[in-house]
């Protein structure tokens, strides 16, 4: 389990069919072989490291479902090791698993802030809701604003400059995970023996879905 808070930026060395290798500083200081990193928000394993970053499997599933598939060399990556039992949730659940990949339509300035404006698949776009949470390439964003698929994450300047996202323009990929909390809803509101009355058409009306 992660939370979105990103710990560093990382850089990527390289990229192979099967593996990424990331130069970093702060997170080879307490990883071991195993452990679980999430890079962009999806989680991978640490199958070699030295003091000056590590190498993790990515397999062909992963490159082709996210937004991994367009690293190159030199691009910088957002990290976070997994949550310790005792750690503080700074964020929001974050799994490592993301749903799908967004599409930056503009970064903004806004009065020392900065609107970032992103795209999502239809089938991810029903699980926002405004002020609630995202993960955007591993990183817990609350969304200012939904128009149709189009979603407004207002951020603050430590986000900015501490994340790719100064790094990210328009027509760029990223990676998006939804609330988990908001799935598992669906999911138990669809179930045959549902006998609350809630269903989706409930929360239709209602101003919820």
């Amino acid at each position: 389990m992660f939370t979105g808070i990103i710990e560093e930026t990382g850089k990527i060395s390289s990229v192979t069919k099967n593996q990424i290798c990331v130069e970093c500083k702060k997170i080879p200081d307490d990883i071991s072989l195993g452990d679980s990193i999430a890079v962009n928000g999806v989680c991978l394993t640490v199958v070699n490291f030295t003091d000056r970053g590590f190498t993790a499997d990515v397999s062909p599933e992963t490159f082709s479902v996210t937004a991994l598939n367009n690293l190159k060399s030199g691009d910088y990556v957002n990290l976070e090791r997994a949550m310790p039992a005792n750690g503080r949730f700074g964020g929001h659940i974050v799994s490592g698993h993301v749903d799908g990949v967004g599409k930056i339509v503009s970064v903004n300035p806004n009065n020392g802030f900065y609107d970032v404006k992103i795209e999502l698949a239809d089938e991810n776009a029903k699980y926002v809701i405004k002020k609630g949470s995202v993960t955007i390439d591993g990183i817990s964003l609350t969304i200012a604003q939904i128009d149709k698929n189009l979603i407004t994450i207002a951020v603050i300047p430590h986000t900015f400059e501490n994340t790719n996202l100064k790094r990210l323009k328009s027509g760029d990929f990223v990676n998006v995970e939804v609330d988990i909390i908001a799935k598992y809803i669906e999911k138990f509101l669809l179930t045959s023996d549902n006998r609350s009355g809630i269903d989706i058409d409930f929360l239709q009306r209602n101003g919820f879905y």
